[in-house]
């Protein structure tokens, strides 16, 4: 069976690899190119961040957990990488509801001054632009392809074509699912200065805290801001981002700024996954993700393998 994904970022390019594992024809269809995607500007921390409904989400969270860490010990080429980190908390600490899926979870007995508690933990972090091109190597080393294309509408499936929709925020107009909103987040690159340990604060609804090193250069961010659609860089968000984060993380202050830049999150009532019935075939929707895509990758890619295994069993059926 044929099966074309469409949307090139982060999980779309992880069904694809997981449905080519499974001997599948796959091609990538997508607008945006992966290192062009919401998934490139990503720090990329694993956690569970704006996806619903967190029963699923755990499932999904707990395999991408599970994923990330075999492929930071077994293919540190692809760049995942688990590292310590710490996330900070106002107000009582109260165990996460995302705890069984980390396997190790400390309380923080010392936190800086305006803070209550917080934890230890070590999570994957993964460097997007590495991590989104050796998707696309093992895509391609498999069989499958990327291609940029501009769609106005959802392939149309068939007996023997299945179509994953990986779009993300583009699903709003692509299947008219008006749930779905923009959450804009700007972040700031600054360069390496020999920084290991993760830091997250989400004290404020809008203007997240959250630190991520990667070989290169780090992440510093960030912001949330709901119904934003504009992807340029504003100069005074960057400052307050830098600002908050020099003052819990002092070596920054030395740390040269790089580059800038912004994505909007898929942010939807519930992440859809489910297929649906198109004209003679089936679409497999995965989309709305929020600020979790990287977190929930895995655990979604293999959910949609297998709708699109009982797909292909369905017609298998009906062909005999």
């Amino acid at each position: 069976m044929r099966v074309i994904v469409v949307g090139a970022g982060v999980v779309g390019l992880s069904c694809a690899v997981r449905l080519a594992e499974r001997g599948y024809d796959v091609a990538v269809l997508a607008r945006d190119l992966p290192l062009e995607t919401t998934s490139a500007v990503a720090g990329a921390l694993w956690y569970p961040y704006r996806a619903f409904p967190h029963d699923a989400v755990l499932g999904w969270s707990a395999a991408t957990f599970t994923e990330l860490t075999r492929l930071a010990e077994l293919a540190p080429e692809s760049g995942v990488a688990t590292r310590w980190g710490t996330e900070l908390v106002r107000g009582p600490l109260t165990t996460p509801w995302w705890r069984d899926a980390v396997p190790g979870l400390e309380p923080l007995a010392d936190v800086p001054a305006g803070y209550d508690g917080g934890w230890r933990m070590p999570v994957p972090i993964v460097d997007m632009p590495v991590y989104l091109s050796w998707l696309v190597e093992r895509l391609e080393s498999l069989g499958g392809t990327v291609t940029r294309a501009w769609l106005a509408s959802l392939p149309v499936p068939g007996p023997h074509l299945t179509v994953v929709n990986a779009t993300g925020l583009a699903s709003r107009a692509l299947v008219g699912d008006q749930t779905l909103s923009p959450v804009r987040g700007q972040v700031v690159l600054v360069e390496q200065v020999g920084l290991h340990e993760w830091l997250l604060d989400q004290g404020e609804e809008t203007a997240l805290t959250y630190v991520v090193p990667h070989q290169g250069v780090i992440v510093v961010g960030g912001t949330a801001v709901e119904g934003a659609y504009d992807p340029r860089p504003e100069p005074a968000t960057a400052q307050a981002i830098l600002a908050r984060a020099r003052r819990l993380v002092p070596e920054l202050r030395r740390a040269r700024v790089v580059g800038h830049r912004v994505g909007l999150r898929p942010a939807r009532p519930a992440v859809r996954l489910e297929a649906e019935r198109v004209a003679e075939g089936t679409v497999v929707h995965c989309y709305g993700h929020g600020g979790a895509g990287v977190t929930l990758s895995w655990g979604c890619a293999a959910d949609v393998a297998a709708e699109v295994d009982r797909v292909g069993s369905v017609s298998d059926a009906a062909s005999r």
